[in-house]
């Protein structure tokens, strides 16, 4: 089976778009340009579809490599025959040819290891023989006696031949992969309470798992995870209950040939020995840790979507936002901004503990909306922050056109404190600049959040549990499509939204941005190769992805690739339009709905993907897919948990999803739950599968737990 072929029956695509995805992927294409500009030649698969294939091809590819060390290994020590090298070229899996390799790998002297210099080996050769009778076994232990007086005695030669039968059953393929997937299917997974007596009324995260035990096949990657962490931080015991009777079946099953009784048990001791001693704590390994990576690329799923509905949240345009980062002593940082993201002003009001200057704050406040005609206030949702919500709602009771609104501080800090914040805003000092960067993340969410690393977001579960890497990769991933689904004007964007521009990297976005500086606002998108390190294919990449809607050609400022503007403008033509009728801004999006993508692509001999998405394009040529979206849920007055009462009706908006629920945000200090259950009335597999991260929702209040601090609620259905 080749590359293509596997993917193709992973994924479950057809191998001919698999293998034409592939080529174009090898050849140095980015995952956003063939998704949008290469339809025809994939079939039209999306960027999901993309993102599955080059995963599964890596994960191919490296199997193949790990094969070919194998064998190389295997041959260097002139012991591979065409049996071995058949048997791990088959093997579907890295697992699997690992178990191949194991015999093999150099490991440190065992018991086996001496039994076999002592010349046992024949002995445990001759117990497996199916033919084998206690009497021959025994007669040929006291020849091995007489031939080697290192061995002592019958029973020392029985006992180093069964080192040498428990290490070859350990070590062998078959069995091995036959108990691992009997203890996967039957075993449990078993958990109790790890601390000391003295220890065992404080408070942990992990109580749930004090007494909890669960098949393995149907724990779930939340549960995984924190077992993993409470484990680490000596809070809980784990370990794994294997069917032990069902694996001494198997074993004898698959070891034990002879029809002799007393030889017969010497091969069950043996086996239990082997099974005991160095398959179970093996098994035990490959088990957790399989689960662990399950876990983690679950966990790393949940932690990609999250990231997209908070990348693709609706930007709030044309007003203007006070940003507030609450702080106790050292004071809350102000930042106005008008409607483009420009500091205005900044400054700190301490209305707090230990200043408690609650009055003179309520005066700055109302001084700074007043005078900069401020229109929403921006609450970061760290420390203080609802202290600092209630002064605000008390200012803007008397401010009838004003709201605010709470907003995710993650990362505000990160971004305050790094270099690009510096080269920024070099007037203003680290708290200050957390302050604008909340304000500007109301403006355009997307822009601003982009200039954070994407793992300080925080959004998802266990972050710092799961792969490092592969979690960096997949969130760079994920902003790299929600900025190139978006687009990006060239002549505003800062270095930090252009490097992740497909084909774009975080040098040439800096070149781009300092050759705008120096030369002035670029006038079309050929200009861009002007710029050093910005070539004819890293143009390709990047171009249909960024607008200069203000240029010298009109059609730059579309989605339309310019290697279709001829395309374009013969489309254009046969709706008796022309790029000048983009550029004056003329309604022509009625018109050119009314032409038939299939007719006008056999007139024009082009695809008719490419044909949809050019009159798409034109028809709404500065559409921001995040539009379209509903604006988050503003606020003028503050609710308490004392205030709620179950039956209570509320809108909200989501702040995380995880496997087992939603948290949502109902302007109060805790967060509410709606556990996956009370998602409406079909089951829910998991709740990405209905709710993003800042979407506004609808909830009745289930239960106020205020000692806990814990709000459960139930998602109320549209229908």
């Amino acid at each position: 089976m080749d590359v293509y072929d596997y993917v193709a029956q992973v994924t479950q695509l057809p191998v001919g778009r698999v293998e034409k995805a592939l080529v174009l992927l090898d050849a140095g294409n980015t995952v956003p340009f063939i998704a949008r500009y290469r339809k025809e030649a994939t079939g039209s698969l999306n960027e999901t579809d993309l993102r599955r294939i080059v995963s599964e091809a890596a994960k191919f590819r490296a199997l193949a490599a790990r094969k070919e060390d194998v064998l190389r290994l295997i041959a260097e020590q002139g012991k591979l025959t065409l049996e071995i090298e058949q048997a791990v070229r088959r093997a579907a899996t890295l697992q699997a040819v690992e178990d191949q390799y194991r015999p093999f790998r150099p490991k440190r002297r065992t018991r086996a290891d001496a039994a076999k210099e002592l010349g046992l080996a024949p002995l445990a050769e001759a117990a497996l023989s199916p033919r084998a009778q206690w009497s021959t076994f025994e007669r040929m232990a006291i020849e091995t006696v007489k031939k080697h007086p290192e061995v002592l005695d019958v029973n020392a030669a029985s006992a180093g031949a069964a080192d040498i039968i428990a290490e070859l059953v350990a070590d062998d393929p078959r069995t091995r992969e036959q108990v691992r997937a009997m203890t996967t299917r039957y075993g449990m997974l078993i958990c109790r309470c790890g601390l000391k007596e003295e220890q065992r009324d404080e408070r942990t995260p992990y109580e749930t798992y004090y007494e909890f035990q669960q098949p393995i096949n149907r724990l779930r990657s939340y549960q995984v995870l924190a077992i993993n962490r409470g484990e680490r931080e000596s809070v809980l015991k784990v370990r794994l209950q294997a069917p032990t009777e069902q694996i001494d079946a198997l074993l004898t099953r698959l070891w034990v040939r002879t029809t002799d009784s007393k030889l017969g048990e010497f091969l069950k001791e043996t086996l239990r020995d082997a099974y005991k001693r160095l398959l179970a704590p093996a098994i035990e390994r490959d088990i957790r840790n399989s689960l662990s990576e399950t876990a983690g690329e679950q966990a790393i799923q949940v932690f990609a979507k999250n990231l997209t509905g908070l990348l693709m949240q609706a930007p709030v345009r044309g007003l203007r936002v006070l940003g507030v980062d609450p702080g106790f002593r050292t004071g809350c940082k102000l930042a106005a901004v008008d409607d483009t993201g420009k500091v205005l002003a900044v400054d700190v009001i301490y209305p707090h503990p230990p200043q408690n200057k609650w009055e003179a704050a309520q005066a700055k406040l109302q001084e700074l909306i007043e005078k900069w005609r401020l229109q929403l206030v921006a609450i970061g949702n760290g420390t203080a922050s609802r202290e600092t919500e209630m002064l605000v709602a008390e200012v803007i009771r008397e401010l009838p056109d004003v709201n605010y609104m709470i907003v995710s501080e993650a990362g505000a800090s990160v971004y305050s404190a790094s270099e690009l914040a510096g080269v920024e805003l070099p007037d203003y000092d680290v708290t200050e600049r957390g302050a604008v960067s909340i304000a500007r993340r109301v403006l355009d969410p997307l822009a601003e959040l982009v200039k954070i690393e994407p793992k300080a977001i925080g959004v998802g579960q266990y972050q710092h549990d799961v792969n490092q890497k592969a979690l960096a990769e997949e969130l760079d991933h994920v902003v790299e499509s929600c900025v190139n689904q978006v687009g990006v004007h060239v002549n505003t964007a800062s270095p930090a939204l252009l490097r992740y521009v497909a084909g774009i990297n975080a040098t040439i976005g800096q070149r781009i941005a300092a050759y705008r500086d120096e030369h002035g606002p670029f006038q079309n998108r050929q200009e861009l190769l002007q710029v050093k390190g910005l070539g004819p294919k890293s143009f390709e990449q990047a171009a249909g992805f960024l607008r200069i809607p203000d240029g010298t050609q009109p059609l730059d400022g579309t989605a339309v690739h310019p290697e279709s503007y001829d395309l374009a403008e013969a489309v254009l033509a046969q709706a008796q339009l022309s790029v000048a009728d983009i550029k004056a801004g003329a309604r022509i999006g009625a018109v050119l709905q009314q032409l038939d993508p299939l007719e006008l692509a056999a007139q024009l001999q082009a695809g008719v993907p490419t044909i949809t998405d050019i009159i798409a394009a034109l028809s709404r040529p500065g559409l921001d897919p995040r539009s379209e979206l509903p604006s988050p849920p503003f606020r003028r007055d503050i609710l308490r948990m004392e205030d709620l009462r179950p039956g209570m009706r509320l809108t909200g908006t989501v702040t995380n999803v995880v496997d087992f629920g939603a948290f949502v945000d109902l302007g109060l200090k805790k967060a509410g739950l709606i556990h996956r259950s009370k998602m409406g009335r079909r089951f829910v597999e998991h709740p990405l599968e209905l709710l993003t991260v800042g979407e506004a929702v609808t909830v009745d209040v289930l239960d106020v737990d205020e000692i806990r601090g814990r709000i459960a609620l139930e998602l109320v259905s549209e229908t």
